[in-house]
């Protein structure tokens, strides 16, 4: 059947306004610091190096630590904030499905009604009594051409939006794995620091017997004896606090791998490990500083962000203008009454509408969106000038770290030299016991010290990969089966719930 003339006219003059639409408000930029271009730091130089493994998205590998390795997978599977996130970035992409409907026609409604009547009219010259059905069907539609690019403009940010969302998953990952690594060495610190106190807890109570023993026997006198319990009661002391570190630490690795408190996984490698602290010298990088920190997950969300709401600008600005609308209708009407006859109507044309007196209200509008853009560059400039800080103030901290290292090991070997020499002076009569009693509290505080120390160098280098955006991969899909299966039983998903598409890391909105 030929298309009418008026009909063909028509649909001429919608593809031209589809054509020739416009898209208002500004295109978004690549952000970019100009002073990172030529950034260095001399901190972060002395203590990396350029290898291609292992990858930075797995810096953990470093440590060679198979435990480590199992814990890491173990978030990655079963972390609370890892599938919250994770379910974000379902959210974003349902939502750009809804902006991107403003494609299509806004209305499209089909309506039907069955009514019946029952009329009765008395008194004057005709009264008359009618009983009748009535039906009627109609459909309704209208699209608002995107002659401004009001719905484009939408999708962009909503587009943007959910690349941010797959940005802020990755920066989750970021800070799992390095809260992970430092619990971590956190529990092998503290196994390390209560093996030593048990150590000198055993040393100072051999002390204290002998002592003892020689007050009982009238060598002595009391204080001896009562400086010699006091330092061994001290140091015991410190056991129970230790203990209480370590059950803290192994209750806080359960949480982050999704487990209750108390039901740390029995894993053989956990037990080898037991106290053991690396002390790693470089971390292995395979770009430069200064292109790491324009990729950290939390700078490509921020850039993304300032994209969706420069887009929202675009948004504000179409209601400054007219709108055009095809509209058209197709309707149906009969009823059972006699003599009435049925109808069938078409309708369809433009509808204009033009908000030409809001008293200022969408340019105030467009005044908000353009001021929290610019909220967004201004903090999109402090994440990149914060992660800058954060990367030198981590390497300079495992620069000083490493010389400590070096200093506090010759401190304890001094120290446990001074006292043998203080037992045998002691035992000679050429000293008296407090000079042994110093020597068993400095060798204490210095064993103390020096795995202290160690573990602030392991966390300093943690840091660094941390501040360098290191640690963003997972093999992980964003929702796990069993979720999976049940957001499926409870609501029709589609497709939305398939791996979505990715952008390359490091890409430009």
């Amino acid at each position: 059947m030929p298309i009418p003339l008026r009909t063909r006219h028509l649909l001429w003059l919608a593809l031209c306004c589809l054509h020739g639409c416009a898209r208002l408000g500004p295109d978004m930029a690549p952000q970019r610091e100009d002073w990172t271009a030529s950034w260095r730091s001399e901190a972060i130089d002395a203590v990396t190096e350029a290898r291609a493994q292992p990858d930075l998205r797995e810096w953990w590998q470093v440590f060679a630590d198979p435990a480590l390795e199992r814990l890491m997978a173990e978030a990655d599977a079963h972390n609370a904030g890892l599938q919250i996130a994770g379910l974000r970035v379902l959210e974003a992409r349902a939502q750009l499905g809804i902006a991107q409907s403003g494609r299509f026609p806004q209305v499209q409604q089909v309506g039907a009604d069955v009514l019946y009547t029952d009329r009765r009219q008395s008194g004057g010259r005709n009264p008359a009594n009618s009983r009748f059905w009535q039906y009627s069907a109609n459909f309704d539609i209208g699209w608002e051409l995107d002659f401004w690019g009001r719905f484009a403009r939408a999708i962009e940010s909503a587009d943007a939006a959910y690349f941010a969302a797959q940005a802020n998953r990755d920066d989750v990952l970021v800070l799992l794995h390095a809260q992970m690594a430092e619990t971590y060495y956190a529990l092998r610190t503290a196994e390390a620091r209560l093996r030593i106190a048990r150590d000198n807890a055993a040393l100072q109570h051999r002390s204290f017997e002998i002592t003892e023993r020689l007050f009982r026997s009238g060598q002595t006198d009391e204080l001896d004896l009562q400086q010699a319990r006091t330092q061994y009661l001290g140091t015991l002391s410190t056991i129970p606090e230790f203990e209480g570190q370590i059950l803290r630490t192994r209750n806080a690795l359960a949480v982050l791998i999704g487990r209750p408190p108390g039901t740390l996984p029995n894993l053989p490698e956990l037990a080898a490990h037991e106290g053991e602290l690396p002390l790693i010298g470089r971390a292995v990088l395979q770009d430069v500083p200064a292109n790491l920190l324009l990729r950290r997950p939390d700078v490509r969300a921020a850039e993304w962000q300032i994209a969706a709401q420069s887009a929202l600008i675009g948004v504000a600005l179409a209601d400054l203008y007219p709108s055009l609308t095809l509209i058209g209708s197709i309707g149906w009407s009969a009823s059972t009454l006699g003599g009435t006859p049925n109808n069938f109507t078409l309708l369809g044309g433009p509808s204009l509408r033009w908000n030409v007196f809001d008293y200022g209200r969408i340019r105030n509008n467009v005044r908000m969106q353009d001021a929290r853009l610019q909220q967004l560059i201004v903090a999109y400039q402090e994440s990149v000038r914060q992660a800058a800080r954060e990367a030198d103030d981590a390497a300079s901290g495992l620069i000083k770290a490493f010389e400590r290292d070096v200093i506090l090991r010759d401190a304890a070997i001094s120290a446990r030299r001074s006292l043998t020499l203080a037992n045998a002076l002691y035992r000679e009569g050429y000293s008296d016991f407090q000079r042994v009693l110093d020597a068993q509290r400095a060798l204490s505080a210095q064993q103390d010290t020096y795995l202290v120390n160690r573990g602030s160098a392991v966390s300093n280098l943690i840091a660094l990969y941390k501040a360098l955006g290191g640690g963003w991969h997972t093999d992980q899909m964003l929702v796990d089966a069993a979720t999976r299966t049940q957001m499926q039983q409870r609501t029709d998903w589609g497709v939305l719930l398939d791996e979505p598409r990715r952008i390359p890391t490091g890409a430009a909105p």
